[in-house]
This record gives C-alpha cells, sequence and structure tokens, in this order.
C-alpha cells in the first residue's frame, strides 16, 4: 500500500508546484509593461487634433482626408503583422527571441483592433455606410501610391543602372510585320511595269457537289410551288386507264 501511495504523492506535488508556479507568472506577466510593437500613431493624433479644433473647427473634407490617411497606415501595420507574426512564431519556438517580443505583438493585434473599430465608428459619423469601405479604399490609394512611386522613380533608376553598368540601352524599332491572314495569295510572276491590275476572277458556276451525299437544292426546285388541286409540277399525274376502271 506505502509503495502505491508514494508515487501518487510526488505526482501530485510536482503538479501543485507547477500551478502555483503558472499563476504566479501570469499574475507577474499581467502587470509588465511590453515594448510597444509600433512606435507611435502620428495620423490618428492628427486627426483626433484637427478633431478637437473648434477656433476655427476643421473642414469636414480635411477631417475625412486625415481620417482616410489614418485607415492607410492601419491597413499598412495590419499587412505587417500577418507577414511578421508566422515568422515570429517560428523564431519563438526555436528559442531564438524571447516571450517579450511575441507578447509585445499580441498586445499589438488587440490594440489594432480597437484602432479599427474606432476608425469604422468614425467613418460613419460622416456618412452611413462608409465605414464598411473605408479601408477597401485605403487599401486601393496604397497600391495607386506604390504605382505612382515606381513611375516616378524610372527615369532615376534607369540612371542608376546606367552609372553602375556603364552601358546604355539601344531602342530597338520593331519591324511592321504584316499578319498571315491579311496577306493575299503571293503574284504568279514579276509584275509587268505600267500593266493594268488583273481583275478578279468570276465566281464559279459549276454546281458544287456535296461530300455527305446530299446535293443542294436547285434553282428550279426551290422555285417550285403546289398547285391549287395539291399537285405540283414534279408529282407524276395518274394514268388515265387507272381512272376508268376506278369509274367501272
Amino acid at each position: 500500500m506505502a509503495s502505491v501511495l508514494v508515487p501518487v504523492l510526488y505526482i501530485s506535488i510536482v503538479i501543485t508546484s507547477l500551478l502555483v508556479f503558472s499563476h504566479f507568472y501570469r499574475k507577474r506577466n499581467a502587470g509588465k509593461l511590453y515594448e510597444p510593437y509600433f512606435s507611435s500613431h502620428p495620423e490618428r493624433d492628427i486627426y483626433v487634433s484637427l478633431l478637437q479644433k473648434n477656433d476655427p473647427p476643421a473642414n469636414e473634407t480635411l477631417l475625412k482626408s486625415a481620417l482616410v490617411r489614418r485607415a492607410m497606415t492601419d491597413v499598412g501595420r495590419v499587412l505587417r503583422l500577418r507577414e511578421d507574426k508566422p515568422a515570429l512564431q517560428n523564431l519563438l519556438q526555436k528559442g531564438s527571441v524571447g516571450d517579450d517580443l511575441w507578447n509585445s505583438l499580441l498586445q499589438a493585434e488587440k490594440e489594432l483592433e480597437a484602432e479599427i473599430m474606432e476608425v469604422v465608428a468614425e467613418a460613419n459619423t460622416f456618412v452611413e455606410g462608409w465605414g464598411s469601405i473605408i479601408f477597401q479604399t485605403a487599401n486601393e490609394m496604397i497600391a495607386n501610391e506604390k504605382m505612382r512611386s515606381v513611375y516616378e522613380d524610372t527615369a532615376a533608376a534607369r540612371a542608376r543602372k546606367e552609372q553602375k553598368y556603364g552601358k546604355i540601352g539601344k531602342h530597338i524599332e520593331l519591324p511592321n510585320i504584316q499578319p498571315v491572314f491579311m496577306q493575299g495569295p503571293p503574284p504568279s510572276g514579276p509584275p509587268t511595269p505600267g500593266a493594268p491590275a488583273p481583275a478578279p476572277a468570276a465566281p464559279s458556276t459549276t454546281p458544287v457537289k456535296a461530300t455527305n451525299g446530299l446535293a443542294p437544292p436547285s434553282s428550279g426546285r426551290a422555285e417550285s410551288v403546289v398547285s391549287s388541286d395539291g399537285e405540283g409540277p414534279d408529282t407524276p399525274s395518274k394514268s388515265p386507264s387507272k381512272k376508268a376502271k376506278k369509274r367501272k
């Protein structure tokens, strides 16, 4: 009996100690302030300062622009968290980073969720239903800014490439090649200078033979009509001898 109680008592002591340690560890981490994952949110501060301005009050168009700029920053942060979270989780499992950075990311996620809800509520105060599409608009504006920055940097990028490689790209002119289906049949011989152009060939009147055994209807058969007594021109007439036999 004693041999059974000793392992049970040992396991209960180990489990109790782990529960006590976990309780105090969580209590300690709950009151601990982690370093913020994102340093600051200047677009939010600008919008709040414009909203609190009373003398004179800020224009509604300016407030909407500041709110859209704030939503653009939130979209960028959401994309960054989606990219960083899997990599950071993998590093945490390998022991390459500590728990502080992971907890900072989780805290940033919660703050960003509250920020998104606040932006949606502020957008609905201007126009009802705008909160459901404001982040879509912000995403499109981010893509537009990226395309514009790439377009504006094209000349500078080309100059950097030329300076790095010491070459200047040549402008290649592509020949004007006519498509095959627009080209006519090749001429039979060299054209004679001053000779008139050959007239187009007249369409052939030879009846076409159908390959499937069905000939096309002729013009005479197409123009035939049924007479009033129900007999057409191609209908064979009954012989008079048969009529005479019937009368008898």
